[in-house]
């Protein structure tokens, strides 16, 4: 665990195999070197490979990374060991282990300074990365084998024994006074067996489904109507009305006549059923997230950008997500003035100026410099202690160049260093001038540093006395306005020695006295630019963002006041870890939902948060009941410990630039520029499709509607349905997969975020868009049958109803047609808005893709007109035929201004459809990986086995009691009659397992074996439960062996009379 921090830390790269090429070491080589000792170890690496650093070079180890601990420990020996635990905690600071402040060790993290020795506590599932990646879930597929396991065993036992268990199991909660660990552990292990939840489906994939199934139920039944009556009234009105017999030459024609009639239901059935749903949403869906790539949104799960839309509070990070994860300097007091910003290098003395460039260049590890961004455009890299890089980016924006320092004043020419402990809060360089004297240049927390300041520069530059109450009211004035705003305050100094007599440099207490302080800088990790404006966005939206950090509470709350999470006069909570578990914990330190109800409502800022307090938060907000729906919860996150919050989250977003591999795997969404304002972009794009869905529904049922009620109502009274199959199919075809991708690819736009998120439960279809459809069929519908029974008389043609079977296309019945695909074209207009708005034209041109389908549409509605001839049944218009239909199309446009002219609140009779899945449907949705539907007895019966494995989790508690009167209880042994069910298990109370600790009984027979031959080694009679137990356990036949009770002053009888 050495690290070398002069130039290169030895990283965790290990060549594998003869990699001579990508390494230039082999893994046999690295083996040999190992083997050698001391000088004749330092000689071959000097000899081969031209010293450590070289070998390090060759072997591409990382100077960033540092050694990988690969698992958990504690600390025993330590010298300045500093760890990066930012793949666990997301906190970019590193943390300094010492045996009396912080022996903690981590696997995952990474050791960037100093060295130790650590004892290893934990490894692999049982470490800290372990249980993070146990909480994701890894072994689910294991699980689901044994849940079928158990459900195979489970079956084989009768009803009535099932019963029993779930009696027996609430009686022995009552009774059982005893709960080992190992039985905790079981327990918690069988649970997760039983519960493999499959992922809920989506808000809008439950509404879509739902409403699917009514709109077909109700086309099938239309059609099959259509059919019956079509037939019905061909048989009376031929055989009965007119008299005719059943000729047989005439059988084909009448076949014919069934099959036209078979094929009007079925054409009724396709128009009603909307086949163009799923094309819609899957169009929606994928355009957005092509789009949302552009907004810095990598969608992982499709459905992830629909749930955002419906998202009503969001869990973010601090670090990095609502700040710029960048210490930088905001605020400086120097020369008797207070800069509130980065001051102008004119406005400073070049004397002092030239103390702050020497005091920050010379004063810091010359590891943490400022490095040139990675990308074009982006912000330059820091590497090193982050406050030292902040002090060094002041040096930068004040025009000047720490590295010329630095060239000028190497390592090596530094006299003497002080270097940063938690003890000094401070660092301080001696230098040896030219003149034989000392200048020593401090820095340090400026608390600690002024009070060993007794001069300060003025403005002229020149040293005055700086008395107490001078420092008294600088910390008034100054250091505690800067507090107030979060920033943490460093001070900078010098101190120059006379060339006459060197001090005694290890009296430190002398030599850190009598400084002249030459400024106080105000250090942050200053909020994002946009962040703010965002958040605002979002709480008018009806989204609550709350921090969860692992900040203090106090930069938390200033960082949360900056951004617009708290405000002032609200009633908000802001709450450090401890507190926050501590009131929502009972006395066994079980989360209790009632509680966390009282709390998270007005949490906003949870500080000093660990891992498992985020996934609380995130599971109560989920799970509770508060509020007329559920909340739908995004949560950010970048480090490994946010993985089980981001799998639990609904929507999870994790940071593309800060985030770990575990990060990005239990995410949904991957924020690529790791900014807040991704998230509200992604929000919009989750309404719009929203919003895209609903406008598709409104447009294709007024059709289905229209197209239903023609054709079955045209069939009924002429006998022939006025809409011909191939056309309806045209129709369709309109409706289905043009509109889908005109009204799917609606761009968003910022009013979405002026309303409140529909909620899991707001229906698909409202009450005003149920106006739309009804309004706009009312219009078709209207128009259509006047054209159909008196439109022969306004245009002067010949009719079209009661033609003979394969007579020629009519233009009456074209003109129907044709007037009818013009209404849906500028129906589709209309359809653009479905809240009521009059402007249906706004923004029309921001979508290319909605002009170019109208466009096309009306392009090869012409075609089929005039050239479709037979096929399409259809007959070339004139030209003022044409501009009747298309005046007739427009019509619905000003029928769309008059809808909306007609209060929504007016039409009572209106209903909604497409609502949410209710509660109680919910459990049904929980269902295994590999299984798509379940009964209600199987439902039944999955929640008895978590009461099942629970009774026998209890009987193995008692058993271990019994274990310990063990030499008392083996007279009298006999070997169990039957092991075949849990039934008969459950009967023989006596079992004791061979191990002394219990373990889960398998529920197959066959891994029982093991089990009974070490019952028979056991040997002896049948020890049976006594009476108190059976009773109890509710699980013993009157028809089950003889059973012995024990004598009174054994232990069994004594176990038996407590429990």
């Amino acid at each position: 665990m050495t690290n070398n921090v002069a130039d290169h830390h030895p990283g965790n790269s290990v060549a594998e195999g003869n990699h001579e090429g990508d390494f230039g070491c082999s893994v046999v080589e690295l083996r040999n070197l190992m083997e050698l000792r001391s000088a004749e170890a330092v000689a071959r690496l000097n000899d081969s490979y031209g010293g450590v650093q070289t070998v390090c070079k060759r072997l591409k180890t990382s100077p960033v990374e540092g050694d990988l601990l690969p698992a958990d420990g504690i600390l025993i020996q330590g010298n300045d060991l500093k760890i990066d635990e930012s793949s666990l905690t997301g906190e970019s600071d590193q943390v300094k282990k010492s045996l009396d402040k912080d022996p903690m060790l981590l696997s995952g993290t990474h050791v960037m300074e100093g060295s130790g020795r650590m004892v290893v506590t934990a490894v692999g599932i049982n470490s800290q990365t372990g249980i993070i990646f146990t909480l994701l879930g890894a072994g689910e597929g294991d699980e689901e084998k044994k849940v079928k396991k158990g459900k195979k065993s489970k079956k084989t036992g009768a009803p009535e024994n099932r019963n029993k268990a779930k009696t027996q199991d609430g009686v022995a909660l009552e009774i059982q006074p005893l709960k080992s660990q190992e039985g905790v552990e079981n327990e918690e292990k069988e649970k997760k067996k039983v519960k493999v939840p499959k992922k809920e489906k989506s808000v809008l994939q439950g509404k879509l489904t739902r409403l699917a199934v009514q709109i077909g139920k109700a086309g099938l039944i239309m059609s099959a109507i259509t059919v019956i009556i079509l037939v019905l009234y061909f048989v009376i009105d031929t055989f009965g009305v007119q008299g005719r017999p059943w000729l047989a030459e005439c059988t084909p024609i009448y076949i014919q006549y069934f099959v036209k009639f078979f094929i009007i239901g079925v054409t009724v059935l396709v128009v009603a059923v909307p086949e163009g749903l799923p094309l819609a949403v899957t169009i929606s869906l994928a355009y957005s997230v092509k789009k949302m790539m552009k907004d810095n949104n990598l969608v992982r799960h499709l459905d992830a950008c629909e749930t955002m839309g419906n998202a009503t509070a969001i869990c973010s990070d601090k670090t990095g997500t609502l700040t710029m994860n960048r210490m930088t300097v905001v605020q400086a007091y120097v020369g008797d003035t207070h800069y509130r910003q980065i001051p102008d290098p004119e406005a400073i003395l070049p004397k002092i100026l030239d103390l702050i460039v020497n005091g920050v260049a010379i004063n810091s590890a010359y590891t943490s410099k400022i490095l040139p961004p990675e990308k074009e455009g982006g912000l330059p890299r820091q590497v090193g202690n982050k406050t030292e890089c902040a002090l060094l980016g002041f040096v930068l924006d004040l025009k000047q160049d720490y590295q010329a320092v630095r060239n000028e004043v190497p390592e090596e020419k530094l006299y003497k260093v002080y270097t940063f402990n938690s003890v000094r809060k401070s660092m301080s360089t001696v230098l040896k001038n030219g003149n034989g004297g000392f200048r020593m240049y401090s820095k340090g927390a400026s608390e600690i540093i002024l009070r060993k300041c007794t001069r300060i520069l003025d403005k002229n530059g020149d040293p005055r006395v700086f008395k107490v109450k001078d420092r008294d009211e600088m910390v008034k004035k100054v250091i505690e306005p800067m507090a107030c705003h979060g920033l943490r305050t460093i001070c900078l100094a010098f101190r120059d020695f006379p060339a006459d007599a060197e001090p005694d440099w290890d009296s430190e207490n002398e030599i850190l006295s009598d400084l002249t302080c030459i400024a106080v800088v105000g250090i942050e990790d200053p909020v994002r630019p946009e962040v703010p404006d965002a958040i605002l966005k979002c709480q008018r939206a009806g989204i609550t963002v709350r921090m969860v950090t692992g900040d203090n509470i106090n930069t938390a709350r200033a960082i949360a006041t900056k951004c617009g999470i708290l405000l002032p006069g609200e009633d908000f909570l802001c709450l450090e870890g401890k507190e926050f578990n501590r009131l929502i914990r009972n006395e066994k330190g079980e989360v209790e939902q009632e509680q966390l109800d009282k709390i998270w409502p007005k949490l906003r800022v949870l500080a000093r948060s660990s891992p498992t307090d985020k996934h609380t938060l995130v599971k109560g907000i989920i799970d509770s009941t508060v509020g007329d729906q559920r909340q739908v919860v995004a949560v950010t996150g970048d480090g490994t410990n946010d993985g089980p919050a981001l799998k639990k989250a609904d929507v999870g977003f994790a940071m593309g630039i800060a985030g770990t591999d575990v990060a990005k795997e239990a995410s949904d969404i991957i924020l690529t520029d790791d900014n807040f304002t991704s998230i509200v972009k992604a929000v919009m794009w989750g309404r719009n499709v929203y919003d895209s869905i609903s406008k598709f529904l409104q447009f294709q049922l007024t059709v289905n509607v229209v197209a239903v009620i023609v054709a079955f109502t045209g069939a009924c009274i002429t006998q022939d349905s006025p809409l011909k199959a191939v056309q309806m199919l045209w129709v369709n075809l309109i409706m289905d997969t043009f509109a889908s991708l005109a009204l799917a690819t609606e761009p968003p736009s910022e009013s979405l975020l002026l309303r409140k998120p529909y909620g899991r439960n707001k229906p698909l279809i409202s009450r005003t868009m149920m106006k739309n459809i009804l309004g706009h069929a009312v219009y078709q519908l209207t128009i259509i049958f006047t054209l159909l029974f008196a439109g022969e008389k306004f245009f002067d043609i010949d009719s079209g109803r009661n033609a003979p079977l394969h007579s020629p296309p009519t233009e009456h019945y074209t003109i129907v047609f044709n007037t009818f695909v013009m209404m849906q074209l500028f129906n589709e207009i209309n359809a653009r808005k479905i809240h009521g708005e009059r402007n249906v034209f706004e923004s029309i041109y921001r979508n290319p893709i909605f002009c170019t389908v109208v466009l096309g549409t009306f392009a090869a509605q012409i075609i089929i007109v005039e050239f479709g001839g037979k096929p399409f049944s259809c007959s070339g218009l004139t030209l003022s035929q044409w501009f009747w239909c298309i005046f007739i199309g427009v019509g619905e446009l000003l029928w769309g201004q008059l809808i909306c002219t007609v209060p929504t609140s007016h039409l009572k009779f209106l209903k909604e459809a497409g609502h949410g899945i209710t509660k109680e449907e919910i459990p049904e949705e929980e269902l295994p990986e590999d299984v798509d539907e379940i009964d209600h007895a199987e439902m039944e019966l999955r929640r008895g086995q978590i009461l099942w494995f629970r009774g026998l989790n209890r009987i193995q508690t008692q058993i271990k009691v019994v274990n310990a009167f063990r030499s008392s209880l083996y007279e009298g042994l006999e070997k169990p009659e039957s092991r075949s069910s849990i039934h008969n298990f459950m009967t023989h109370p006596e079992f004791i397992l061979e191990e002394d600790e219990p373990r889960t009984p398998f529920l197959d027979g066959a891994e029982d074996d093991p089990e009974t031959d070490g019952l028979k080694k056991r040997g002896g009679g049948s020890l049976g439960g006594s009476t108190s137990l059976n009773r109890n356990n509710n699980a013993v036949d009157s028809d089950q062996a003889e059973v012995t009770v024990p004598e009174p002053e054994s232990p069994l009888h004594s176990l038996e009379t407590s429990v």
